[in-house]
């Protein structure tokens, strides 16, 4: 792969960039984006339309909160994202953020400033004739522009926020004062106690409105929100495998539902589903372009390892690999289970990476297949997932838990203080087993590891939201010396359920060793 400045010096070297840069995907320009930074790629991202923008800004501006929490808004990266493009100048900035939704700019602006209408803070005189000085708006960041006064709460991209405001309030006076307005009326410290003051401030009411139009557009590109997702996991704990099948889910059919919208909406539009996702739009002249956004393996979308973890199968995922290969429509499943596991569980107390998301999604379902029910009627991967899920749960994370809590009655250490924490890790599993929630105690485990390392190693892996199989679980990790928590693999069948029971069953000896 070429290095970042030449890949970068390449591309801004193309005849035809402009013309080339509108009809990639998003996605494409946010891989540039990650490959080069964004601080050299503003003459790059300065040629994206409003569509891509907002589509990148999605991608860029939003760190996660953590599996199953709402993204949130990162303030720092907004002010980088003016700052570039004021660099390329001020009317390309204004051009540029003019065309997103106002509400996103306004909020981003908000992260950097506090803005007061002028003559709320001047001086007046009173009916009675009495003079009132005007109010100093105290800070070593304070412009007045356009009848605002304006306070920095941030100093990164202040210079190229007033350069913007400045030149809006000279060129663009109507998009100059709806922003100005909105961040007054946001500005406004915060409500009195009266009752009502669980409700959301008008900022924070704004930032909700914000992230939901956020995730209202990615859902309608695939993605799954954050609190949806946890929400079918947790649901997919509780299906009865001794039950009569359960209905569909409905937090599933409502993803697929948006996305056929979407498609729907796409073809009245007369926009064909999958636009701009190759470089048929090419002409000879930016043939080079694109040629060299795939030398830089940017054109193409990184592995995700839907398709291609099916395709290559091993003898462990026989199940899930006959089912894709009589339902090859199947990957869109696929997908959306990987992407919930993306946004509302963790892997080893971590966010899963998109390949470990594809992975443990065809596990599971893997798992669930063998274990379909017979008076089930045909299997489906979304039912197949929600079985996997729930035999993870019950089999693996709870059992786990059931059987530390009867190993720690059991153990007695000469050591105090190792006994104390110990009984705190006995009385933290008690309380989260009767949550349903085992793992909320794995802070606690670290006890063991002095007692028996691989021991600790295989508890911390089955003790997840995700359980999985550590080598010291399989037996093919045995050195007290050398742990590695990392190396582990999601369960897929009942062999290895087989081999968890055969570790549990090991565990009291293991530890009074």
């Amino acid at each position: 792969m070429a290095k970042p400045h030449t890949l970068l010096a390449r591309l801004l070297q193309t005849p035809d960039l402009p013309a080339i840069v509108p009809h990639l995907q998003p996605e494409v320009l946010h891989r540039v984006i990650q490959t080069c930074g964004l601080e050299d790629c503003g003459e790059f991202v300065a040629l994206a339309t409003p569509a891509q923008l907002t589509r990148l800004l999605d991608l860029d501006v939003w760190r996660t909160g953590g599996a199953g929490r709402d993204d949130v808004l990162d303030g720092d990266r907004f002010g980088l994202w003016i700052d570039v493009l004021v660099q390329c100048g001020p009317a390309v900035a204004a051009e540029k953020l003019m065309a997103l939704d106002r509400a996103l700019v306004i909020s981003g602006l908000m992260e950097h400033v506090i803005v007061y209408d002028q003559a709320v803070v001047a001086g007046y005189t009173t009916l009675d004739g009495e003079r009132v000085p005007a109010r100093h708006v105290e800070g070593p960041l304070v412009a007045e522009i356009g009848g605002y006064v304006i306070k920095a709460v941030r100093t990164a991209a202040w210079e190229a926020i007033a350069e913007l405001l400045a030149f809006l309030a000279a060129e663009q006076p109507v998009d100059f004062h709806r922003v100005m307005r909105g961040c007054v009326r946001l500005s406004h410290g915060k409500r009195e106690l009266d009752g009502l003051d669980d409700l959301l401030g008008a900022g924070d009411q704004q930032m909700f409105d914000v992230a939901a139009a956020r995730e209202t557009r990615r859902e309608q590109q695939g993605y799954v929100s954050p609190a949806q997702a946890h929400a079918f996991l947790r649901a997919a704990r509780d299906v009865g495998i001794d039950a009569p099948q359960p209905p569909p889910s409905a937090i599933a059919r409502a993803y697929f539902h948006a996305i056929e919208s979407a498609l729907a909406d796409a073809d009245v539009a007369g926009q064909a589903p999958g636009a701009n996702e190759g470089p048929a739009f090419v002409s000879a002249e930016s043939a080079g372009a694109v040629e060299v956004l795939r030398e830089a393996g940017l054109l193409a979308p990184p592995p995700r390892a839907l398709p291609g973890a099916v395709d290559a199968m091993d003898a462990r995922l026989s199940f899930i690999d006959h089912y894709t290969s009589d339902h090859p429509e199947s990957v869109g499943a696929l997908a959306y289970l990987a992407n919930a596991l993306l946004a509302g569980c963790a892997v080893q107390g971590r966010p899963f990476t998109e390949r470990e998301a594809a992975d443990g999604a065809v596990a599971t379902c893997n798992l669930g297949l063998e274990n379909w029910p017979p008076c089930w009627p045909d299997a489906n991967l979304i039912d197949a997932f929600q079985v996997g899920w729930a035999i993870l749960h019950r089999d693996v994370c709870m059992e786990a838990a059931r059987r530390v809590i009867e190993v720690l009655d059991e153990v007695r250490c000469i050591d105090r203080d190792i006994q104390l924490r110990l009984d705190g890790l006995g009385r933290g599993l008690r309380q989260h087993l009767d949550d349903r929630e085992p793992w909320r105690a794995r802070g606690d485990l670290d006890v063991i590891m002095m007692l028996d390392p691989p021991s600790w190693a295989g508890l911390l892996a089955l003790l997840a939201e995700c359980p999985v199989s550590h080598g010291a679980v399989s037996g093919e990790q045995q050195s007290r010396l050398s742990i590695d928590a990392t190396a582990f693999e999601f369960i897929s069948e009942n062999r290895q359920i087989a081999q968890v029971r055969r570790f549990l069953a090991s565990l009291l000896a293991a530890l009074t060793a």
